[in-house]
């Protein structure tokens, strides 16, 4: 399972980074336009992503109050996807030097209603990129709609034969 944890880790920063050099290349007026998905544009959904990612990060971390980088954001597409990009990285570098008793460990957190839960940290990490994998997914429809071509394939198994 660490050996796994840590490939998907690995994975989830190196697809969500093709994604986002992709859309760094876009006119700025894309970034914000609305387009119907589960958040309403690019910028939208990535910081949706980044506030996941940084947020089960904080639980991880036992923190008691949690902050959501999107709350009253006000940087631009850019920094939004930077953030993104270094919190992927923060969980890779966990999961590489994460031991088989830290992914066993069990931690109680709050969700944003307030609700208490239980979760073990491997099957938190695996909600986290699958997570990610399903935005990206979100990500590379909008930018067809956007007329996007050449999207970079973030397909998994591509990572893996490509991986170091």
């Amino acid at each position: 399972m660490k050996e796994l944890l840590g490939r998907m880790a690995s994975y989830n920063a190196w697809a969500n980074k093709r994604l986002v050099d992709l859309m760094l290349t876009l006119p700025e007026e894309n970034f914000t336009r609305e387009i119907a998905s589960s958040f309403p544009g690019l910028l939208r959904t990535v910081l949706h992503m980044w506030d996941a990612e940084a947020v089960w990060w904080q639980r991880l971390r036992l923190q008691e109050h949690v902050i959501w980088p999107g709350a009253g954001f006000s940087g631009g597409f850019a920094d939004a996807a930077e953030g993104l990009l270094r919190q992927s990285q923060v969980w890779e570098d966990w999961a590489r030097r994460a031991s088989v008793i830290s992914l066993e460990h069990v931690i109680q957190y709050q969700n944003s209603k307030r609700e208490t839960f239980k979760i073990q940290t491997a099957q938190m990490l695996q909600h986290v990129f699958n997570h990610s994998t399903y935005h990206r997914g979100q990500l590379v429809t909008m930018l067809r709609q956007l007329g996007a071509d050449k999207i970079p394939a973030t397909d998994y198994f591509l990572w893996s034969r490509t991986a170091k």
